[in-house]
């Protein structure tokens, strides 16, 4: 164990989605949390850990060794700007990663000058049926890859309360479908198959009770010409228990198999030519959001803080998603191929 253990844990957020945040921290022998900052004195307090209702406050007091930042985007730029001013060399965030590509880029440059290390808390791509997919993938069990197919099937986007019971503040948020869930298959593509050299998008608002897009289509050109649809459309379900495990289906397609992500988060490959099935990973049983994939990116964060190993997902290369959600919505906007520059 490195002497540097524990790593004191502070976190700003204590909405819907912090509950996985915490409760994950809580499960790490080499974690002590020291403080919960939120505007509602009541929330913070519900965590168990010391309440705070000011960031600067929290951290003058406690000192935390890393903050975890689990706010919507409107607050991350200033929230890290003052963790920085606090001297808080070790930062995730999550996604979505700021408003925007301006601010993203000039938060990283900050963090950069600064000397800290800053995380994006994108965890789908620690989800374990797409650690599975691309294990599967690096032994070229599938052969050559010629393309990918994501349908996301929420089902929660129907009626005027959409959303309300859970994170009520995507009915507002003037971009839903890709900045705030497309982001997780951007990236997930990325691990899979690398950056992207275009993006072709059309995007729709079904759903009148929100400000956003809720559905819509994206084309994705990858290197060696493999090609990746996202299918989106949040108010349509698909086949599983829990939508959220998920959240849809996926097909992995070469020229020597094809991969199939399920809604029960199992992975099945069947080989070209084949009508049976040999069962990759078998179905989920973790009882929480989307496979412990909160869990494994903490850990993977704390692991490589107190051991030195290589992190995954830096802010600074997390800034090519940035730059590809842009190109997304330009695409729609313009009704042409747009090319990626990353």
């Amino acid at each position: 164990m490195s002497a540097q253990a524990p790593l004191r844990v502070a976190c700003i957020g204590a909405g819907y989605f912090s509950q996985f945040h915490y409760g994950s921290w809580a499960r790490m022998e080499r974690v002590n949390m020291v403080g919960a900052c939120d505007r509602d004195p009541a929330r913070a307090a519900a965590t168990g850990l010391p309440p705070y209702s000011d960031l600067s406050t929290m951290l003058a007091e406690q000192q935390p060794d890393l903050l975890d930042v689990i706010l919507p985007p409107d607050g991350h730029v200033d929230t890290i700007r003052t963790a920085l001013a606090m001297g808080v060399k070790q930062i995730i965030c999550q996604k979505a990663f700021c408003r925007d590509l301006t601010e993203a880029e000039s938060i990283v440059q900050e963090a950069k000058a600064a000397g800290a290390t800053l995380v994006v808390h994108e965890n789908f791509r620690f989800q374990p049926w797409h650690r599975a997919v691309k294990a599967a993938m690096d032994t070229g069990s599938i052969g050559e890859v010629h393309q990918v197919t994501f349908r996301l099937r929420p089902g929660d986007g129907q009626g005027p309360d959409a959303y309300l019971d859970r994170q009520p503040y995507f009915q507002t948020m003037p971009r839903l479908l890709i900045h705030e869930t497309g982001v997780h298959f951007i990236d997930t593509f990325r691990f899979w198959l690398g950056n992207p050299v275009s993006v072709y998008a059309d995007l729709r608002q079904l759903n009148p009770a929100i400000k956003g897009e809720d559905a819509g289509h994206v084309l994705f050109e990858h290197p060696g010409g493999v090609r990746a649809v996202f299918d989106g459309n949040r108010l349509l379900d698909h086949k599983a228990d829990n939508m959220r495990r998920t959240m849809g289906d996926a097909l992995i397609e070469g020229t020597e198999g094809t991969l199939c992500v399920h809604g029960d988060g199992s992975v099945t490959r069947r080989a070209f030519g084949q009508m049976a099935e040999e069962t990759l990973l078998a179905p989920d049983t973790w009882q929480g959001f989307g496979g412990d994939c909160v869990h494994a990116l903490q850990c993977h964060v704390v692991v490589g803080l107190l051991d030195g190993t290589p992190l995954e997902n830096l802010a600074e290369a997390y800034l090519d998603v940035v730059r590809i959600e842009e190109a997304i919505y330009l695409s729609d906007k313009t009704g042409q191929k747009q090319k990626v520059l990353t």
